[in-house]
C-alpha cells in the first residue's frame, strides 16, 4: 500500500501523523510511505530521519495526498484540504465528524473509508487512540486555566494554589474520565480546591480512592453543576460521548452568574463542547470573553506540546495503521471489532451509529462481506 503523510495545516498544529519508527515498520512490511517535506519539523523530526527510516520525501501536499491510497494524519482535514481528498481513499486520523458536518459530507460524497482515532473502541469501552491525547489535554487544562486567571490575561487574578491565609482557587471538572482525571492530577498538584463531577458512581468511587480524599467527588446532575459552576474560579469541561456531539451541561445563564474574570476551559470543544457559550478557538487566538468569563476553547490543545503529543499518539496508532496496510481495510476491520468501530464512513455511507445519529444520516453497518478495493495507484 502507498501511505501519504501530509504536513498538518490546522492553525498552530505541529504534530505529525507518523514518526520515523512508524515509517520503518511500514517500509519493512513492504509498503511505500510518502512524507511531505518538513511535515515533522514542528515535532522536532527532520526530513533526514524519515529518509533514514525508509520514507520517500515529496515536495508538497498535492503529492502526499494525490499518490496515496491511505492518508495518515493527526487532525481532521480542513476546508483547504477537501479538494485534495481522493475518491475511495482511506483516511486514518482524528475526525470528530459530529462537530464538522461539512467534512462528513465530503467524505461521503468521495466514498472515503474514514477511520477515526477517537471511535476505535475496545470491548471494555476504552478508547486507546483517544487516551494519550486526552491525557495531554487533561494535564494542559489546569495549566492554561491558571494562566487565563492571571489579571494580565483578563482573569480574576486568582492563584490556584493560594497562599497561607488566602483561599485556594476553586476548580470544577465536569467529567471524570481520562481528561478529567488528568486535569485533577495537575490541579491538585497546583494546590487548588478540586471537585470532579461524573454520572458513573463507580468512577467516582475510583477517583475518591486514587486521590485519597484530596478531590471532592459529586454526582453530575443539573443541581450540583449549577451550584458548583457559579462559585468556581476555573471550570473544565471534560465530557465525552463516543462519536456523538457532547451534551450541553453548562448553560449561558450559568455562565452569566459566574464571577467576572473566572475561566472556562472546554476540552470537549472538538465534539461541539459541553458549555453552551463555547466555540472553537485556535492557538493563535485562544480566548474570548462572554459575560465577563474568559473562555479557552482551543480545538487542538495537544498541538502546543507537539513533540510529546506526536510520540504519545504514534505509540497508540501504529499497530492499527500497520494492520490496515498489511491486511487491507476489510480484513483488518473484520478481525478486530475495536478497529471496526473506528470506521465512520465507508463507500458513501455513515458506518458509525453515534456519528450518524448526530449528523442526521442513516446508519449503515460496515459491509464487511466483501473486500474494500482501495483507489488505484
Amino acid at each position: 500500500m502507498i501511505i501519504g503523510v501530509p504536513k498538518e495545516v490546522k492553525n498552530h498544529e505541529y504534530r505529525v501523523g507518523l514518526i520515523p519508527a512508524g515509517v520503518r515498520d511500514l517500509v519493512d512490511a513492504g509498503h511505500t510511505v510518502l512524507i511531505e517535506r518538513s511535515a515533522g519539523e514542528g515535532s522536532g523530526i527532520t526530513d533526514d530521519a524519515y529518509v533514514t527510516a525508509g520514507g520517500t520525501l515529496v515536495d508538497g501536499p498535492d503529492e502526499a495526498w494525490g499518490a496515496a491510497q491511505m492518508i495518515v494524519k493527526v487532525k481532521e482535514p480542513v476546508p483547504a484540504e477537501y479538494d485534495r481528498i481522493q475518491d475511495r481513499q482511506i483516511i486514518y486520523t482524528y475526525l470528530h465528524l459530529a462537530a464538522v458536518p461539512e467534512l462528513a459530507a465530503v467524505l461521503l460524497q468521495k466514498r472515503v473509508a474514514a477511520v477515526a482515532y477517537e471511535t476505535i473502541e475496545k470491548p471494555d469501552g476504552s478508547l486507546p487512540l483517544l487516551m494519550p491525547m486526552s491525557e495531554v489535554a487533561g494535564k494542559m487544562a489546569p495549566q492554561v486555566g491558571a494562566r487565563c486567571l492571571e489579571k494580565g490575561h483578563g482573569g480574576l487574578g486568582v492563584l490556584l494554589g493560594g497562599v497561607p491565609g488566602v483561599r485556594r482557587g476553586a476548580v470544577v471538572i465536569i467529567g471524570g474520565g481520562v481528561v478529567g482525571m488528568n486535569a485533577a492530577k495537575v490541579a491538585v498538584g497546583m494546590g487548588a480546591n478540586v471537585t470532579v463531577l461524573d454520572l458513573n458512581t463507580r468512577r467516582l468511587n475510583y477517583l475518591d480512592d486514587v486521590f485519597l480524599g484530596r478531590v471532592q467527588t459529586l454526582y453530575s446532575d443539573a443541581h450540583n453543576i449549577a451550584e458548583l459552576v457559579v462559585g468556581a474560579d476555573l471550570v473544565i469541561g471534560a465530557v465525552l460521548v463516543t462519536g456523538a456531539r457532547a451534551p450541553t451541561l453548562v448553560s449561558r445563564a450559568l455562565i452569566a452568574q459566574m464571577t467576572p474574570g473566572a475561566v472556562v476551559v472546554d476540552v470537549a470543544v472538538d465534539q461541539g463542547g459541553c458549555i453552551e457559550t463555547c466555540k472553537p478557538t485556535t492557538h493563535a487566538d485562544p480566548t474570548y470573553v462572554v459575560d465577563g468569563v474568559v473562555h479557552y476553547c482551543v480545538a487542538n490543545m495537544p498541538g502546543a506540546v507537539a513533540r510529546t503529543s506526536t510520540f504519545a499518539l504514534n505509540n497508540a496508532t501504529r499497530a492499527y495503521g500497520l494492520a490496515i496496510a498489511n491486511k487491507g481495510l476489510h480484513a483488518a476491520c473484520a478481525s478486530d471489532p475495536a478497529l471496526r468501530l473506528g470506521l465512520n464512513t465507508f463507500d458513501g455511507a455513515c458506518t458509525h451509529a453515534a456519528v450518524a445519529a448526530s449528523l442526521g444520516y442513516d446508519y449503515v453497518p460496515p459491509p464487511l462481506g466483501y473486500d474494500y478495493v482501495p483507489r488505484p495507484v
